[in-house]
């Protein structure tokens, strides 16, 4: 079962409207968590906001928004006032284009849900499911979404489709001033030939279930033990430090023993420090 839908409404494009409901394909409610009680009483505590200066509890129907113009100096703004900026939602999510898949910058990637067919849509959903699939296009969309009009990314997945939420150009950070300090080296003969090595023995396929969350695990059995009366020792975690010949650390991770022993005939190792690159203006786009 999908669960309860968090949006209903139509995907359209063109004249061709189809019913659809929106489910979170991603949910963090099987973590552990822990809720803040009162060390002295055991009670739990509850969240007041607090004047900063006067520490009198402000009550809800005394609290507004503001916007700081100034140290200390703010705009006041009421909530019917920020209620009047929503934009108006018709519950459709209108394709404005469609795009090969790998033309998206997984950077832009905000949060995924699965699109279901809704309201005997089924045939409708499934048309517009198998016309993307081979085509080996994806579905960029706007609507209406939690009181923000937002751009999604619509896939075909399995039996149904993926709408990721993307974030706008000006939440991405550039990538290039990011990678600025990265400094321009080339690296080629025997040390590129290793490092190859051990990620084509490296390569296998994608399966989450091999990903543990250990920090979960340890914070359920954590309160397992409390629960029995047991007493948890924290392990030593070794220390990974930066490995001072580099050379000597790749022979040993493809395996071939040490550095000194014999060696395949390959090019020379070099890596050599190229001229910096010109400074160009920054820019917020990644890439």
């Amino acid at each position: 079962m999908a669960g309860r839908a968090l949006w209903k409404g139509f995907l359209k494009f063109g004249e061709v409207a189809c019913p659809v409901a929106l489910h979170s394909a991603a949910s963090s409610s099987e973590r552990v968590s822990f809720n803040t009680l009162n060390r002295k009483t055991g009670n739990r505590v509850k969240r007041e906001f607090v004047d900063a200066v006067t520490y009198d509890v402000v009550e809800r129907d005394d609290q507004v928004k503001g916007y700081e113009v100034d140290d200390n100096l703010y705009v006041v703004f009421e909530p019917d006032e920020i209620a009047a900026t929503i934009p108006q939602s018709d519950k459709t999510l209108r394709v404005q284009t469609y795009v090969p898949f790998s033309e998206i910058d997984d950077v832009f990637f905000d949060k995924p849900y699965y699109l279901t067919p809704d309201r005997f849509g089924a045939e409708t959903f499934v048309l517009i499911r198998d016309a993307m699939r081979q085509s080996k296009v994806a579905a960029i969309a706007q609507a209406v979404l939690f009181r923000r009009l937002r751009t999604v990314l619509v896939r075909a997945h399995g039996d149904g489709l993926i709408a990721t939420t993307l974030h706008f150009d000006y939440e991405v950070r550039s990538a290039r001033e990011a990678f600025a300090e990265i400094p321009k080296l080339k690296i080629e003969g025997e040390m590129l030939e290793i490092a190859k090595h051990i990620v084509k023995t490296k390569t296998g396929e994608f399966d989450p279930k091999t990903f543990d969350d250990r920090y979960d695990a340890a914070l359920a059995e954590l309160v397992k033990a409390k629960m029995e009366g047991r007493t948890i020792t924290s392990k030593k975690v070794p220390k990974t430090e930066p490995a001072s010949n580099l050379m000597e650390a790749l022979r040993m991770s493809a395996g071939f023993g040490s550095a000194r022993a014999s060696k395949p005939a390959t090019k020379r190792t070099t890596a050599t420090q190229q001229p910096a690159a010109t400074k160009t203006p920054s820019r917020r786009k990644a890439g």
